[in-house]
């Protein structure tokens, strides 16, 4: 289905109706290096746009917010040990949890890469 994006650097990548939830390489660069990963717990329910987890970087702390609303099924716990993974691959291997998606009509409420891209210039 494709990869949406949200005003905070968040990105899902949806395959059937699980979405695989991390931050832009965008959000990784702007953060540095990145040192703590704090991920949801399996079973946390999460709302569009309501807090999912955080992250740390030498240079911040922010908070991750999730991009669809739905049940967490599955986390990253390689971030655990490597949150390092995050800037070495946001948008793929540094995903940090997948969400079952509750409603897929969500996603009209993000961006696409195309959309996303022309809103990194605006920043």
């Amino acid at each position: 289905m494709g990869t949406y994006f949200t005003k905070e650097h968040e990105w899902v990548k949806v395959t059937e109706g699980i979405g695989s939830v991390g931050i832009s390489e965008h959000a990784a660069h702007e953060l540095g290096d990145i040192t703590f990963v704090e991920l949801p717990k399996i079973g946390t329910t999460v709302t569009q746009f309501g807090l999912l987890g955080s992250i740390e970087s030498v240079k911040a702390a922010s908070d991750i917010f999730a991009p669809v609303s739905g049940k967490v099924v599955k986390v990253n716990d390689a971030l655990d040990t490597a949150p390092e993974v995050v800037n070495e691959s946001a948008e793929d291997g540094g995903w940090m949890a997948q969400v079952e998606i509750a409603d897929e009509a969500e996603l009209k409420n993000l961006m696409t890469q195309a959309q996303y891209d022309d809103y990194l210039k605006t920043l």
